[in-house]
């Protein structure tokens, strides 16, 4: 059963979604160590909803037609905001690693785009359950498998921004740049549309 759960995390990890279009945006536009607040923040956010989850407040949500489609709402129009500021915000000419607050304050971006997506918490409060082995040490085991995902994303998200560092620099043309930057806020804009369209299935 830990194994079957290893891999199926290793594979949802590793499908590519929001959390990989935020994180590439932000390390090819600000750099490695931005790149890098943006995934722990992510990661910081699928430890919210674990705790969430394991406590019941997810599915209280989830059960709540008004709260689902406020949290929907909230989560899509943030997501569409960040896409569109791709496109109003000068690409950096000459990118650097010293400014580490300076572009937006990439881990509270990770943290808030994880927290309030509602399809990451139908996730949680679906994926885990199904294997926890009993019912009295359920909490327990959905703690340790949302700290699995965890370290599973984590690890993952900090491979792909020292690649992604690794090829910027040979991206650092400001064209490119550009390209990249809008490239990446389209694909936020049309998550953001597409999670307006989300149904509470829980």
């Amino acid at each position: 059963m830990v194994i079957t759960y290893l891999v199926m995390t290793f594979f949802v990890v590793l499908s590519p979604g929001i959390d990989t279009a935020l994180i590439t945006k932000r390390t090819i536009a600000n750099g490695k160590k931005e790149g890098l607040q943006m995934a722990f923040g992510i990661t910081a956010g699928s430890i919210v909803h674990t705790l969430a989850a394991t406590l019941g407040i997810s599915m209280l949500i989830l059960q709540s037609a008004v709260a689902f489609t406020l949290l929907k709402w909230v989560g899509a129009l943030y997501l569409i905001y960040l896409g569109i500021r791709s496109f109003i915000k000068k690409p950096i000419e000459q990118p650097t690693e010293g400014k580490l607050f300076n572009h937006g304050h990439a881990f509270k971006e990770g943290l808030l785009s994880n927290i309030l997506n509602p399809k990451v918490a139908i996730f949680f409060i679906t994926f885990l359950p199904q294997f926890v082995t009993a019912k009295e040490t359920a909490m327990i085991e959905l703690l340790m498998m949302g700290s699995i995902y965890a370290i599973v994303s984590i690890l993952w998200f900090v491979c792909y921004v020292f690649f992604l560092y690794y090829v910027r620099k040979w991206l650092l043309s400001p064209q490119v740049q550009g390209y990249m930057e809008k490239a990446t806020g389209i694909v936020l804009v049309g998550f953001g549309i597409k999670l307006l369209f989300t149904q509470n299935e829980a």
